[in-house]
């Protein structure tokens, strides 16, 4: 899948963080912006500092430039502010991004279900991301992890209950 840059990506003062409050704050909200619309074109839920400071996310390669490591830190940081970022470990070395939160997960899912008549169904946590039923839906092939955030959304809501099943977990919609 190709994605369009955005313009500052050609830039190269971009690559640095620039001292001045007001430029430095307009130069995170462009990448937080590039951050989530890069992982949402690429299908990207989970990845290491290390992957997303050696991938083309944070390193532009045609002008030889690369977000520093603690640049990279202050942006993801950001994200986690906004709600968009969660840290996996407490050495702060992988996280799950969040293009979308997972109530928005959740709406999506439960639109489905009601789209198709699926209430008081059953459904394995497969047959929801990778199922045949699911395969234009936005959230076919979601994280795992993320999925059971949006399920537990729905379950706040009472729209849904997380249930074990014989060969692991699934989710009963109401």
């Amino acid at each position: 899948m190709s994605f369009a840059w955005p313009w500052q990506y050609s830039f190269p003062p971009f690559f640095t963080l620039q001292p001045n409050g007001d430029t430095r704050r307009k130069q995170l909200a462009a990448w937080c912006a590039l951050v989530l619309g890069y992982c949402r074109r690429q299908r990207l839920h989970a990845m290491t500092v290390r992957e997303a400071q050696d991938g083309p996310l944070f390193a532009n390669r045609r002008l030889q430039r690369k977000l520093p490591l603690e640049a990279v830190q202050v942006v993801l940081e950001e994200l986690r502010k906004q709600g968009n970022l969660e840290w996996l470990d407490k050495n702060k070395s992988s996280f799950l991004i969040m293009w979308k939160r997972p109530e928005e997960w959740g709406k999506l899912i439960y639109q489905w279900v009601l789209k198709n008549g699926l209430t008081n169904s059953v459904f394995t946590l497969y047959e929801l991301t990778s199922g045949d039923d699911t395969e234009n839906e936005e959230f076919h092939g979601l994280d795992e992890s993320m999925l059971l955030r949006a399920l537990q959304a729905l379950q706040q809501e009472h729209k849904a209950e997380i249930i074990t099943l014989d060969d692991g977990r699934g989710v009963k919609f109401f």
